[in-house]
């Protein structure tokens, strides 16, 4: 890496601290319900009109079916919005419903917090739609993860009870003092750097070769705004943030940035204070940030060294050829491989799926890295609330196994782990693999699916394998050469994300009430220490042997295959 690579590296990491810390403090009191009196009031008449209150803790299962009505009631809204579109307001371009595949998968894709598009922005979706149906669902799907998690900590730092909080309380609370402070500031920061904010129709201008062309206008910043607070991903354009109008300059693209992470770090800070020990918080957001800096090392230097065989020389010549300046195929010139390379690890690190550059044009090495980061199942960092209680899971089976290695009750923060969490770990860490290797399969023996593929070879495989674990992890993002908007992958994919979110907040959710229903025990000269350097290193660990093994074949089939066809010139 160079030395302007490492300065933005550390610039980054410094930023998101110092930004994180104090959010963290006021995630802690949202999840205990400590607000001020004016706040209480303003929620009053919203909490009357859902027939519920504070006062009404539900047990998990309660939880978990209001959760699951509000998704499928979203599900029921994006679809029909979509497909209503054409006689709906706001459509200055009389742009068409949209099929019936696709409006399905989008719909399971915003709900699920994916945002994977296999469309068009500018050429498919209305404003209405946009605003409508898919910004609304940025707020209330991330609003959804987010009070996973804190349902997840009141389990660990619950005093033997049944409840786990309301849901309907925890998604109103994080909208409305969370989501919608955040996104209005970095909305209009966006518009300030010039970002799109308008309800203008599509503009034709002359180019400066005298020929014309269409620009694409719409209320892009406040969409863009949540898109990135809320790991969402989904862009306005096709282009995504490598778009002018959604991302025009550095700065902006630093704070795009900034944004996906901040919520995820500062939700580490808000567990240590929610469990009583920040300590706890510190050692999950240290093993995070290693995991996530080891990433970074490796994709910057891949893309900094570019393809050896570009351009294409003789056999005799190969040995010493290199794509100069590095591989910017694919990359905006305004932001350059370093800052590129970034994005593309935290995005896919945090489970948004925006880009600013094509990985599909990325090295085989390169791409190796988005792709295992998704795999891990989206806990380095991850998205807002999914990665922190999936990286609390790997938590839990990582004091399982320490606890049988070294003869001590298995504990987490005071919590005995037994048979029936270690049952409920379990599923929520098989489910994503078995949906994203199943898929896999299915896509590459279907007739349908092998149509889709653009890039025979190692490389075609590389694309399916990532499109299946960018859904199946609700991460969102593409290679980009696979031709996916097909009812075969409309349908595919949509399953495999309403299986890789749903499938794995059913059962932390259970996880959370039998945590709360347990028993704090206290911290004894027995008990294992889970905020030191060595705990860190064990968790870490757990993620990578545990989180990676399943798919190493399919990696080796993949982009391994190719790295190493790529560089003997084969």
């Amino acid at each position: 890496m160079t030395s302007s690579a490492w300065g933005l590296l550390a610039l980054y990491l410094g930023v998101l601290l110092a930004a994180a810390w104090p959010l963290g403090i006021w995630l802690a009191r949202l999840s205990s319900g400590e607000l001020p009196g004016w706040m209480r009031r303003t929620e009053a008449p919203l909490y009357r009109l859902a027939g519920t209150s504070p006062d009404q803790p539900m047990h998990w299962k309660e939880y978990t079916l209001a959760l699951l009505a509000f998704s499928v009631l979203g599900v029921l809204v994006v679809y029909m919005l979509q497909r209503l579109q054409v006689w709906l307001p706001l459509n200055p371009q009389g742009l068409a419903a949209t099929s019936a595949d696709s409006a399905f998968n989008t719909a399971i894709s915003f709900v699920s917090n994916t945002n994977w598009q296999g469309y068009a922005g500018e050429s498919t979706m209305a404003y209405l739609t946009q605003m409508l149906a898919l910004a609304v669902q940025n707020f209330l799907s991330a609003a959804t993860g987010i009070a996973v998690v804190f349902a997840l900590i009141r389990g660990f730092a619950a005093r033997s009870t049944r409840t786990i909080g309301n849901f309907w309380v925890d998604v109103t609370r994080i909208t409305l003092w969370l989501l919608l402070p955040l996104s209005l500031v970095m909305a209009l920061f966006l518009a300030g750097q010039g970002v799109v904010q308008n309800f203008d129709a599509y503009k034709d201008v002359a180019t400066l070769e005298g020929s014309s062309q269409t620009l694409a206008m719409g209320p892009v910043a406040s969409q863009e705004a949540i898109k990135m607070i809320g790991t969402n991903g989904g862009g306005f354009f096709n282009a995504n943030s490598a778009h002018p109008y959604e991302n025009p300059n550095a700065l902006t693209n630093f704070a795009q940035m900034l944004a996906i992470f901040l919520i995820p770090a500062a939700l580490c800070f808000a567990f240590g204070r929610g469990v009583g020990d920040a300590r706890q918080g510190w050692a999950v957001l240290a093993a995070m940030t290693v995991l996530f800096v080891l990433a970074v090392v490796a994709i910057v230097p891949a893309e900094q060294a570019g393809n050896p065989l570009w351009p294409p020389l003789g056999v005799d010549q190969m040995a010493s050829a290199s794509q100069a300046g590095g591989n910017m195929e694919g990359k905006e010139v305004r932001f350059g491989i370093a800052a590129s390379s970034l994005f593309a690890v935290i995005t896919t690190a945090a489970s948004c799926g925006a880009v600013n550059a094509m990985h599909d044009s990325f090295t085989p090495l390169g791409g190796l890295v988005p792709l295992v980061l998704m795999q891990l199942g989206e806990v380095v960092f991850g998205g807002v609330g999914s990665g922190l209680y999936g990286m609390l899971v790997f938590a839990i089976l990582a004091v399982f196994m320490a606890g049988l290695m070294i003869g001590r009750t298995p504990e987490y923060l005071g919590k005995k782990i037994e048979a029936h969490e270690m049952k409920l770990a379990s599923i929520v860490i098989l489910v994503t693999p078995i949906v994203v290797l199943a898929g896999t399969a299915v896509a590459v023996l279907a007739g349908a699916g092998k149509a889709g593929i653009t890039n025979p070879g190692a490389h075609g495989f590389s694309e399916i394998l990532y499109a299946l674990s960018s859904a199946g992890n609700n991460n969102g993002s593409a290679f980009a050469g696979l031709s996916a908007n097909t009812p075969f992958y409309n349908a595919l994919l949509g399953v495999a994300m309403w299986l890789g979110r749903f499938g794995v907040i059913v059962p932390v959710l259970a996880m959370a009430g039998a945590l709360a229903a347990k028993k704090r025990l206290p911290v004894t000269a027995g008990t294992m220490p889970t905020h030191g350097p060595l705990f860190v290193v064990l968790l870490m660990g757990t993620v990578l042997l545990v989180g990676l093994l399943n798919y190493v074949p399919a990696l080796a089939l993949g982009p391994v295959v190719e790295h190493l066809m790529l560089w003997p010139g084969q």
